[in-house]
């Protein structure tokens, strides 16, 4: 009986030209059809030599064949962020505004005058459009862009120093993610690093004693990703600036998470913005896109005319400049900046910070209702909080309003973690709070346009 199996088993072609699989054969391709149609046969030939009844006719086969391509999806997938960390490093940090995402597209899909004057016809330079944003936005006279922050300061670093020092105190010696250090850093650039004060007290006079013939640059590096409290002391941007110029050194301000201004974003304070170090007079401001800004991953480099062209004329440049599509919804970004307002409405973290606690609770009293009546689940409403994650802001808590579900899950998720695991993995995937004995749903980095598909995606895996 088994060996009868096995010879009425389809040859693979057979499955291939199979009228059924002709169509995904069409949208998935040749060879990963072909690689699914020898697994759907493969998979059959293991239940008949395990003794269990095998649907073997090609019917059968061919879909089970399109059941195995439709799991072959994309790594880098949709998530819907109900962890309340807003600035998740691990999803993507800032969400794209619509019109940063319609920019990627129109430039994405054939070519643009990225390096192309359109008036002459002669090359022209990448960055037109963004520097004068950028000037309106901060008073910089110019500005690069690399792939991230910790590239902008491995350029600033070698353009402005190498093979010299670069003074910088203790307390500021962050690590960013992925265990990235700031003495690292320098070493990559060339400069060398010289470190001034404590890791709790830095006075303007430890700045001045170690100033010497061999120095280059003081710099400035604020610590977004932690706080020092305390018994604490440290110096304003204005203060360092006045004092490098006065010594013919150039100065350096990292500020990090981008906050452009007072206002932009909203509802953040006292975060170091680029306004202030850029109007302190610092040669070279330095943050990431991605963060407070709300725009895509990028490192930038705002400053003087000419720092900002030294930098650019460092053959690292190239190597870390980034392409059309960051660019096209960079400047998208910087537009809606524009007016705080309306970027207050469009560039998503913006509008997730400008949400109020009232607002979200509305909506999950809805939610929690529809999880209680339709699903069945032990849902109430509860008021948490969020934070900005991402490096940025660590110690201000943001109000939030969550749904809290509790035992009993249905079957068969037996504890939350197996839930939230099941939500992971679902379409979309959801990533939710296990906080207490229960799964959170923290609407705070979710637009409200999002909140029907959290419901479905909750919908179908519990059904």
């Amino acid at each position: 009986m088994t060996d009868s199996a096995f010879r009425r088993l389809p040859p693979v072609h057979a499955l291939l030209d199979y009228p059924a699989l002709a169509g995904v054969r069409e949208a998935k391709g040749h060879e990963a059809t072909l690689a699914a149609a020898r697994a759907a046969i493969d998979e059959a030939r293991r239940e008949i030599a395990d003794g269990k009844a095998a649907a073997i006719d090609l019917e059968s086969l061919s879909r089970r064949a399109a059941a195995l391509l439709e799991t072959d999806r994309p790594t880098l997938r949709e998530v819907l962020n109900a962890s309340g960390v807003l600035l998740h490093t691990g999803l993507g940090r800032a969400p794209l505004a619509a019109e940063a995402v319609e920019a990627v597209a129109r430039v994405a899909r054939g070519y643009c005058n990225l390096e192309f004057d359109l008036e002459t016809g002669e090359r022209g330079r990448r960055l037109t459009g963004t520097n004068e944003l950028v000037r309106r936005l901060t008073g910089a006279e110019a500005v690069a862009v690399v792939n991230n922050n910790a590239a902008a300061t491995v350029l600033a670093l070698r353009a402005l120093a190498i093979g010299r020092e670069v003074v910088v105190s203790r307390g500021q010696l962050i690590e960013i993610g992925g265990s990235f250090r700031l003495p690292d850093i320098f070493e990559l650039s060339g400069s060398r690093l010289r470190e001034v004060g404590t890791t709790n007290k830095t006075r303007l006079s430890d700045y001045e004693g170690a100033i010497g013939p061999d120095t280059a640059a003081l710099l400035r590096v604020h610590p977004s990703n932690y706080r020092v409290v305390g018994f604490t002391e440290s110096v304003g941007i204005a203060d360092l600036v006045a004092l490098g110029h006065s010594r013919g050194l150039a100065v350096i301000d990292d500020v990090g998470s981008g906050a452009l201004g007072p206002g932009r974003p909203p509802q953040i304070a006292d975060e170091p913005t680029i306004a202030e170090g850029l109007t302190a007079g610092a040669d070279l401001v330095l943050c990431s896109g991605d963060k407070l800004l709300g725009g895509p991953q990028c490192g930038l480099i705002l400053g003087t005319r000419a720092a900002v062209s030294r930098v650019t004329s460092d053959p690292l440049m190239r190597a870390l400049r980034v392409g059309k599509m960051t660019l096209a919804a960079l400047e998208a970004t910087l537009r809606l900046a524009l007016d705080p307002a309306l970027g207050g409405r469009r560039i998503p973290l913006w509008s997730f910070l400008n949400t109020s606690v009232d607002q979200l609770r509305e909506r999950a009293e809805r939610l929690a209702g529809l999880f209680r009546d339709e699903l069945t689940l032990h849902a109430t409403v509860i008021e948490t909080t969020a934070y900005l994650g991402g490096g940025s802001v660590p110690a201000e808590p943001i109000p939030t309003a969550a749904i809290r579900v509790v035992p009993p899950y249905p079957a068969p998720f037996a504890s939350e973690s197996a839930l939230a695991g099941a939500l992971r993995l679902g379409t979309p995937s959801v990533v939710p709070r296990v906080q207490g004995g229960a799964v959170l749903f923290d609407l705070r980095a979710i637009a409200p346009e999002d909140d029907d598909r959290l419901l479905d995606a909750v919908r179908r895996l519990v059904r």
